[in-house]
């Protein structure tokens, strides 16, 4: 389970962030995470409730996700695609010649305080 590590990474940044604005209570983070990262999203609310709560700052903080759209796109005819529905293989011209462009990715999106 490496959620909760990206968890306590993320605590950490918001921490920094925190101190950097002199913020008293954070009341919500909302996460970006794609949804072909690896990332259990039920694992990562579970492993936020428990680090969250050991934090003066982010103590009783609830956590958002927002899902990223995988995306890739085929090297030989340039069409994006959907990866989940579609895999490697591009649905367009049949070919795997492709990359992901999206999906892959985590980011702190938005940092609710007072």
């Amino acid at each position: 389970m490496h959620e909760l590590g990206i968890i306590f990474h993320v605590i950490k940044d918001i921490e920094a962030v925190g101190k950097e604005n002199k913020l008293k209570k954070v009341n919500a983070v909302t996460l970006e995470i794609g949804e072909v990262s690896g990332v259990v999203e039920s694992y990562m609310t579970d492993c936020w409730r428990w680090a969250a709560d050991k934090s003066d700052l982010l103590r009783g903080s609830q956590l958002v996700i927002d899902t990223i759209p995988a995306v890739t796109v085929c090297d030989e005819c340039g069409q994006n695609y959907e990866t989940v529905k579609h895999g490697r293989t591009c649905p367009y011209c049949q070919s795997e010649n492709t990359h992901l462009v999206a999906g892959n990715e985590m980011n702190i999106k938005e940092i609710e305080a007072c």
